[in-house]
């Protein structure tokens, strides 16, 4: 049955598309990161799970039908784009400003909600790019159209298990080395710089 929707060698594919894709440096990962420093990761791990969750359900919308409405108003994507790259932006200065003594203050700035990370994806330049590739790449067959998107959500519900974890405990693990409010602002600097100079290639698409 397997063979007939996918053969061994798509799935390797399939699977060594979404490791590089989640692994590699992007706004969920570097949030993620500082989130696990800032905040620590018992707090983050909604944020996680918002990821981990988020972005598959990101792909069976689009792939069981989502995407059909785009292809109709293409607009909407431009929408999307420019929406989500105002809200990095913003979060990327959220970040650069942020607290360095935050884990130990009662501050209003609070770290993502399950909800919010869910959300997130949905403006995530990022994420859309790679829901367009993969679905373009990986959607073989109209006859089994429906399966594969499962599959490929499935691979990446996997795979975002990992590369959440490993960011935002990566996080969690520089507070042995950034432990002072210095060190901590700087770090979250950084992180906003990144998320930032992670936009440019979008905005230079136009």
């Amino acid at each position: 049955m397997m063979e007939s929707i996918y053969t061994w060698s798509m799935l390797l594919s399939i699977t060594s598309f979404a490791f590089a894709t989640a692994m590699t440096p992007g706004p969920n990962n570097f949030m993620l990161l500082s989130s696990g420093l800032t905040f620590g990761y018992k707090k983050t791990l909604a944020h996680i799970l918002g990821v981990m969750v988020g972005f598959p359900i990101m792909i069976l919308a689009v792939g069981l039908g989502m995407g059909s409405v785009f292809e109709m108003y293409p607009v909407l994507y431009d929408v999307i784009k420019v929406v989500g790259i105002a809200y990095l932006l913003w979060m990327a200065w959220k970040i650069a400003t942020s607290s360095s003594t935050i884990r130990n203050s009662d501050e209003v700035k609070k770290p993502f909600t399950f909800f919010q990370a869910v959300l997130f994806q949905w403006v995530n330049p990022k994420a859309w790019v790679m829901v367009i590739t993969v679905m373009g790449s990986f959607i073989t067959s109209t006859k089994h159209a429906f399966l594969q998107v499962f599959i490929i959500a499935f691979i990446y519900l996997c795979i975002g298990l990992l590369s959440t974890n490993f960011w935002a405990l990566g996080g969690v693990y520089l507070q042995k080395f950034i432990s002072h409010e210095k060190s901590i602002k700087l770090f979250n600097m950084s992180m906003a710089v990144l998320i930032v100079l992670s936009v440019v290639p979008f905005i230079l698409k136009g």
